[in-house]
């Protein structure tokens, strides 16, 4: 037990201070230079993701700079040469307009762009391809508008320098705003791309205008959808468009506030057109007269819906050709803007019109004249109408139109879906019997 003692107890006391010291000493030490090394460590790694932001956000900056699809000499040389009236001199119907047609590859943008070019207007186009429906068509309206001289951009109108590199390029006497995210049903799916397109976009064009020197006059579309749930026909311009039954008609309403709002503090000359149900050749494939075209030429079913109490839907089908007419009618009557560098000089014109055929078809009567015209019979489904957005009619007063626009329907659904099948074997090298389209 006493050399156990003595192991445990070393005969000089003082002897274990100082080696109790010195321990210490080299503990704080390691404890010192170990954070030391972690401070240094830590700094080291701030410095690294600093670098690494700064360098990312240079990346992409860059991309987008060399990606975009605008710029130079030569595209500023296309955009004056399209923008450029070819009206003759002395020409009964003035010098002609300089229109921006945003949305210039859809549908309604197509048609438009071509009828200004045909009478001689300036036009440019912007698009952004986007993929809602096959882009495919829509590259193919844009070689269209190219045959005849018209020249689209690939771009977002949500691209402010884009917009303001168009102004700065071009004095544009007109901006015809179609370009929009469409659909009823499939706001329920991608909402933001809604807000995104028919809202922020609006905004970004909207400033672009009142910021320009000189400030155009805007034609846009707005929806019939606007009238949602509104049970009184014919829809005319001064009832209520408060109760929204979609998304999409929520968005295309804030966009007549977001109008009437520019209108009155930046006098910009304002005309919204509230489209019913337009269709005709090169139309969107999301539309049904389109989809039963494309499946009932395939053998497939079709889905008919109806309303409650089993009343059919009934829709006031405009053929693209009237539709056309009311918008050159509205960009013709356009009052100017009154602002200049941003701000108004006294009040500007704000308008808002029905474009409508008014007389409404119930769907099952399209049918009959798709079946009529395809020589083919449709395999219906007949549904109950889910709760999605959709409306169970429309009809349009169009009295303030033909007042004011000289606009006047000539087109009735049995005519226009002839030539819309006319165009549709056509396009899509139909032949009987096929199965691929």
């Amino acid at each position: 037990m006493r050399v156990l003692e003595d192991d445990m107890f070393p005969s000089t006391p003082g002897k274990v201070k100082i080696e109790r010291a010195t321990a210490m000493n080299r503990q704080l030490h390691r404890c010192f230079a170990s954070t030391s090394t972690m401070f240094l460590w830590a700094l080291f790694l701030v410095a690294m993701t600093a670098s690494y932001l700064s360098f990312q956000s240079f990346v992409d900056t860059s991309s987008k700079y060399f990606a975009a699809s605008w710029g130079g000499l030569h595209w500023e040389r296309q955009i004056r040469a399209s923008a450029a009236p070819r009206r003759p001199p002395g020409s009964a119907a003035g010098a002609g307009m300089s229109v921006l047609v945003t949305g210039a590859a859809g549908f309604v943008g197509t048609h438009c762009s071509l009828a200004l070019r045909k009478r001689g207007d300036g036009v440019v186009g912007i698009d952004n391809f986007n993929s809602y429906y096959d882009p495919s068509l829509k590259k193919a309206r844009r070689s269209l508008l190219a045959s005849h001289g018209v020249f689209v951009i690939e771009g977002d109108i949500n691209d402010g320098r884009l917009l303001a590199k168009l102004f700065d390029v071009v004095p544009f006497t007109h901006v015809l705003h179609l370009a929009a995210q469409a659909g009823v049903r499939y706001a329920m799916e991608n909402p933001a791309s809604y807000v995104h397109s028919n809202i922020a976009g609006l905004v970004t064009l909207l400033e672009a205008c009142k910021d320009a020197d000189p400030q155009p006059a805007i034609v846009w579309a707005s929806s019939s959808s606007v009238y949602g749930l509104n049970d009184k026909v014919p829809f005319t311009e001064s009832d209520r468009t408060d109760q929204p039954a979609s998304l999409y008609a929520a968005t295309k309403k804030a966009g007549e506030e977001i109008t009437h709002t520019y209108n009155h503090i930046y006098g910009l000359s304002i005309t919204g057109l509230r489209f019913f149900t337009v269709y005709g050749p090169w139309g969107r494939p999301d539309m049904a007269y389109f989809s039963f075209t494309r499946n009932i030429l395939q053998g497939k079913p079709i889905t008919v819906y109806r309303g409650k109490n089993r009343v059919d839907l009934a829709r006031d089908f405009t053929y693209i050709d009237d539709i056309v007419k009311g918008c050159l009618g509205s960009l013709d009557t356009a009052g100017k803007s009154t602002g200049t560098g941003g701000k108004k000089r006294g009040p500007a014109p704000y308008r808002i019109f029905n474009l409508g055929n008014t007389s409404p078809v119930t769907v099952p009567n399209l049918v009959s004249i798709l079946e009529k015209h395809l020589r083919v019979k449709a395999k219906k489904n007949v549904v109950e109408m889910p709760g999605n957005g959709d409306v169970p009619f429309t009809h349009a007063n169009i009295s303030l139109a033909r007042q004011q626009l000289g606009y006047k329907p000539t087109t009735n659904l049995d005519v226009g879906l002839k030539k819309f099948v006319k165009w549709y074997l056509s396009y899509y090298g139909y032949t009987r019997g096929s199965k691929n389209l």
